[in-house]
């Protein structure tokens, strides 16, 4: 899904422009001819999917001025584009201490209005992600941050809003990939702990002789290579909760001296000669069956007791695709921030292919294929072609292959020759086919009587249509024609080409 453009202007013909203009970028765009309805609409049900404003400073009523005023508590952070016909200093300098992220002169330049909304977007995408990682680093990560509107999730959050108002050993179980930590980093950022340390621990990456010294710490000499005293992770994590990821991959006889250190509140470093007292909130988290592994004798039963006091269950991304939307266009925007691509969002039918895959890796799968496809996109919309892997395991979705034309299911009349990418010599038949699926009706270098067309018009068709197929961006244009801005200026200007935007 596309994201969503406010265009906000009482000049009925300027907010045509700006409509067309933004539009042709690839934004949904929603338009309001005042003030008081702008804040109407950003209030309203559907405010929340506002992702930028582009504002008119001089309007009847309420102004520009005094709609960024009254945005300020409630929507701080939605990026806001300035449009005024006074470029003075102390106009700009108004509107920017008001909150306007940017300001465009009139009359508006499509390339420089595309510029100033990609940039808004980008600023607001990593000012949004970084803020989410500050939080999660100072333990200050909520449940309100979780993208978690399915359903299925409700439980989640409900139970999860009551484990953080106590002490209570928590273990969330699901698969992998499914956010895990993240639900932990919530419990934590709602409880009486939250800023204290979060620690993480994944148990089933260190080391089997190294698990002891990482978890409860080791006195300097205590073995080979200890040259330096180390606390621990529980020690670490004293006055705040320690994270135990994979518990199930604990080997049995670390398991007995974990169990000793939840019941007695205190743990023997390594060479120590007494123990450590810690004080923690204790969250675990599996993707593995523990009741089986109980069951096999490759677990503890009494430690699973210990551990599954307020049990958690994560449903896996199949299970909960209505949040998948939310999801890929979280990661859209944020993805496409980091890596400066223009990419604005997903096709609809993209986003119904998505929604329809069951993601076996779940959410760690999906921000990874959303990752791929940004990085290979060349348009402004991630379209099915973007998604190959996932088009050959969904039902109804082919992969498409957008350089290889689909060949005609039935014969064409002859057309006039046309202008290919293709050096050989194909029929007339292949090449009109090539023609209307690159361009739709391609060019002409024939006229109806079989005879050459002018270079000039020819050329000036080529234009036309580059023009129209990067939406009168015309540095791009003039790469894509390999010829210089200010040649194709002069040639349009020459041909007498109308290619007001």
């Amino acid at each position: 899904m596309a994201q969503t453009v406010l265009v906000v202007d009482d000049d009925p013909a300027q907010r045509r422009i700006l409509e067309e203009v933004v539009s042709r970028d690839g934004y949904r765009v929603v338009s309001a001819d005042g003030g008081e309805p702008a804040l109407d609409i950003l209030n309203g049900h559907n405010g929340k999917d506002i992702s930028c404003m582009i504002l008119d400073l001089v309007m009847p009523g309420m102004d520009g001025m005094a709609v960024l005023e009254a945005i300020t508590p409630t929507h701080g952070d939605l990026p806001v584009i300035v449009l005024t016909a006074q470029a003075g200093v102390e106009t700009v300098v108004k509107a920017m201490r008001a909150g306007a992220d940017d300001f465009v002169m009139k009359p508006v330049s499509p390339e420089r209005l595309y510029v100033s909304i990609r940039n808004a977007l980008k600023v607001t995408a990593l000012a949004g992600e970084v803020n989410r990682l500050q939080k999660k680093a100072k333990g200050k990560l909520t449940f309100d941050d979780i993208i978690a509107g399915a359903p299925s999730m409700a439980p989640v959050l409900k139970l999860g809003r009551r484990a953080a108002q106590s002490n209570i050993p928590v273990l969330i179980e699901g698969e992998s990939g499914v956010g895990k930590e993240l639900i932990a980093s919530a419990i934590q950022g709602e409880s009486d702990r939250a800023g204290g340390p979060l620690i993480t621990v994944n148990c089933g990456a260190i080391p089997e002789n190294l698990i002891e010294s990482i978890l409860f710490g080791h006195e300097k000499g205590a073995f080979t290579g200890a040259s330096e005293k180390h606390a621990g992770k529980f020690v670490e994590a004293s006055g705040g909760t320690l994270f135990l990821d994979e518990i199930g991959e604990l080997p049995l006889e670390m398991q007995v001296k974990l169990l000793r250190a939840i019941q007695e509140g205190e743990v023997d470093p390594v060479g120590a000669k007494r123990p450590v007292k810690v004080d923690i909130r204790l969250i675990s988290a599996t993707n593995r069956d523990l009741i089986q592994m109980v069951t096999d004798g490759r677990f503890r039963e009494d430690l699973y007791y210990r551990l599954n006091v307020f049990p958690l269950h994560l449903p896996p991304v199949r299970e909960r695709k209505e949040d998948v939307p939310d999801l890929v266009t979280h990661f859209v925007q944020r993805i496409a921030a980091e890596e400066g691509k223009k990419v604005a969002g997903v096709s609809a039918d993209a986003m119904g292919m998505l929604a329809a895959y069951d993601w076996p890796g779940n959410v760690r799968q999906l921000e990874n294929t959303v990752f791929r496809a940004i990085v290979l996109c060349d348009g402004d919309l991630l379209t099915i072609a973007d998604f190959p892997q996932i088009a050959t395991q969904v039902e109804g979705y082919e992969p498409i292959d957008a350089a290889i034309p689909p060949a005609p299911a039935a014969p064409i009349e002859p057309q006039p020759a046309m202008i290919t990418g293709d050096s050989s010599n194909p029929s007339p038949n292949g090449i009109a086919a090539f023609a209307r699926s690159t361009f739709g009706e391609g060019i002409t270098v024939t006229d109806d009587g079989g005879e050459l067309r002018k270079l000039e018009d020819i050329e000036a068709d080529l234009i036309r249509m580059a023009i129209d197929k990067y939406k009168g961006h015309m540095s791009e244009v003039a790469r894509r024609l390999g010829i210089g801005r200010s040649t194709l200026y002069r040639k349009v200007r020459d041909l007498g080409l109308d290619v007001t935007r």
